[in-house]
């Protein structure tokens, strides 16, 4: 269980493109006006082109299968989208039929299998993308029983090895602190088991479930392990210190003595290291390393030790004896990303979530004692020629201040001229972007004949705590002028517009294309902000509570006059006449997370400065869109928006 971490092609398509003007942003002319079609509001947005829609849709069907969890009798939990969300489906064997288990119109956010049982599993299902979370203990027959209490958010369910008892935090509206609870399967009754002070979390428990593992986390660089007593509620922190440390994954090993964890205690990595619970003597299991440890997997009986390292943004797989300390043989899998390692309860295989730039995310098994590869799921990249898909190469442009700073381009092939360029800038701001599959990418670069790129700027994980704390608080606006950087890198190259230029991004990453924009609109072509931070002091006065102090840890307290001073100094809301360029700004009414007072204020602020912005506004969604039809529409606005700014015809 993991920690709380608190988300292109050849020449443009001809039967896009027209002789006449492109459609215009209403400089100079009265915007369009606000429509709505059912759930989606258009505001100052104009209607889309018949002949765009199609064009975009090829791109649009591509299905992914992302493994959850084993059942007992060797079977697995997936989930994939078949029709508006991605639900729960068993797959019995390598190959066989994907069986819906789970028909909702609201996606399903986790599926754990009830250890033991060859029938049972969990899921957690939120509303119209409020994250508040309930959770159900449901059949394979189709049966299921709500375990959680209404109205309050619930997260990281795990079990006691011998399925009675059921664990997961849980939080209240507007309250910061999490608890954890614990029921009993047989009877459904529910009790607190620790009362939390902050983000806490389960995060293995023994098989009888009288003791558990559980985390707090503080910040990105600064989280704690705890094993708890059950009966008595008493808790006991494993390797209390004054200097911080960040755990990943942790688990008990199978005899109970010991925990395995990912940690970055004496490393700037995160490493796999074991933690004696008779004395907290730790022991690295992997050395000194410059990539992090990003996952791992225990057998069930305790003997092969996986995990996979993140390169550079490329996943590699290992395996080990962990009592012999002996390496094992280890797939040869493509360059791509690993999204999940999980062992049958039988130990014999190893599932492997993986996605590559050509390919969707699949699940595959490694026999781990006679080695090779079997495919249990294959899914579709939709009616496009994955021959033609671009795979990114990896850069590196120097910042402002000599920092090194990587980033995935990704060039169209074929062609003449100078490309205008979508920079796609990731969320977080402790996230990372890597080079999985990406059919919006791919679609850009098909139809648009643009170039994408996908920097990691500092306060990006994957590349050492050293790096994520570049950004931290005061320094939020250094991890800007990257992209300042990154604009004077695309000058040089001959094969780049410098003059058709876009940023793109979603979350803090929204924040990021914002500030952009009002850094360099004289370089820039226009901008996207999809669910973005636009005044540092407003967004954590109104996030939610479970999600604010947590924020404070990363961006700083708005609470403290020189910290706010400096909100006030680089926040977007306040720098809106430097924003000459056209806007884009999306956004799900139901956000927790960037509640939708970011949005609406900074449009409304662009707009009394007399230039135009489009305005999408999803009435059914949260923390970016998670419906094929409104992830779809808003597919179509951005790429009209991309088509107008960059100068290219529309089909009407």
């Amino acid at each position: 269980m993991t920690l709380r971490k608190m988300a292109c092609r050849l020449a443009l398509t001809t039967a896009l493109l027209t002789t006449t003007a492109p459609v215009a942003l209403a400089q100079t002319a009265p915007p369009p006006e606000r429509r709505e079609v059912g759930t989606l509001v258009f505001d100052g947005i104009p209607a889309i082109p018949p002949g765009l829609r199609p064009q975009i849709q090829r791109y649009r069907n591509a299905r992914s299968a992302s493994f959850q969890d084993w059942l007992a009798d060797g079977s697995m939990l997936i989930t994939t989208r078949f029709g508006e969300t991605a639900q729960v489906h068993r797959v019995a064997a390598p190959g066989a039929d994907r069986r819906q288990l789970t028909f909702f119109g609201e996606p399903i956010a986790q599926a754990v299998a009830v250890p033991g049982a060859a029938d049972r599993y969990a899921y957690a299902r939120d509303t119209g993308g409020a994250e508040y979370f309930q959770i159900y203990i449901a059949g394979l027959d189709g049966s299921e029983t709500p375990l959680t209490e209404p109205g309050t958010r619930n997260e990281d369910v795990i079990f006691s090895g011998d399925g009675r008892t059921a664990f997961w935090a849980q939080v209240r509206p507007g309250e910061p602190d999490y608890d954890i609870i614990a029921a009993d399967l047989t009877s459904g009754a529910r009790r607190v088991i620790y009362e939390g002070s902050g983000a806490w979390s389960p995060v293995d428990a023994s098989r009888d479930g009288s003791r558990i593992l559980i985390g707090k986390y503080n910040s990105i660089q600064d989280s704690q392990l705890w094993l708890l007593d059950t009966a008595t509620g008493q808790a006991s922190r494993i390797r209390p210190g004054s200097t911080p440390v960040s755990y990943g994954q942790a688990m008990l090993t199978p005899d109970g003595r010991s925990v395995i964890a990912t940690s970055d205690e004496g490393s700037d990595a995160q490493r796999l290291v074991e933690i004696s619970l008779a004395d907290g003597e730790l022991t690295p299991l992997t050395g000194e390393a410059r990539w992090d440890v990003e996952g791992f997997d225990l057998s069930p009986d305790g003997r092969v030790l996986a995990w996979a390292t993140n390169e550079d943004g490329f996943s590699r797989v290992h395996l080990r004896d962990l009592r012999t300390r002996r390496a094992l043989p280890q797939p040869n899998l493509p360059v791509g990303i690993v999204g999940a390692l999980k062992f049958s309860p039988d130990g014999q295989s190893l599932a492997i979530n993986m996605s590559t730039p050509a390919s969707s995310g699949d699940v595959w098994a490694w026999n781990v004692d006679g080695g090779g590869l079997t495919r249990w799921t294959s899914s579709e990249v939709g009616p496009v020629n994955a021959l033609t898909f671009v795979t990114p190469e990896l850069v590196r442009f120097e910042s402002f201040d000599g920092l090194s700073i990587p980033a995935f381009v990704y060039r169209p092939t074929g062609g003449e001229g100078r490309r205008p360029v979508i920079i796609d800038i990731h969320g977080g701001p402790e996230g990372q972007s890597r080079p999985g599959f990406n059919p919006t990418y791919q679609q850009w670069i098909a139809d648009l004949g643009a170039a994408v790129i996908v920097p990691n700027v500092r306060g990006s994980t994957g590349y050492g705590k050293a790096y994520v704390a570049l950004d931290n608080g005061p320094l939020r606006q250094n991890s800007v002028q990257d992209i300042g950087a990154l604009l004077d890198w695309i000058a040089t190259q001959p094969d780049l517009d410098p003059e058709r230029v876009v940023v793109h991004g979603g979350s803090y990453g929204g924040f990021m294309v914002l500030a952009s924009l009002a850094a360099y609109s004289d370089r820039l072509a226009g901008a996207v902000d999809i669910v973005g931070i636009s005044n540092f002091v407003s967004f954590l006065e109104n996030t939610e509570g479970y999600r604010r102090d947590l924020r404070r840890a990363e961006y700083g307290d708005e609470r403290d006059p020189a910290m706010r001073a400096v909100f006030e100094q680089i926040s977007p809301l306040n720098l809106t006449d430097r924003m000459t360029r056209p806007l884009l700004v999306i956004q799900g009414a139901n956000d927790p997370r960037v509640p939708r007072s970011e949005a609406e204020q900074i449009v409304r602020a662009v707009r009394e400065d007399g230039r135009p912005v489009w305005y999408l506004l999803a009435m059914d969604e949260g923390h970016g869109f998670r419906k094929k039809s409104n992830a779809d529409a808003q597919a179509e606005v951005t790429n009209l928006f991309l088509r107008d700014v960059f100068g290219l015809g529309v089909a009407p």
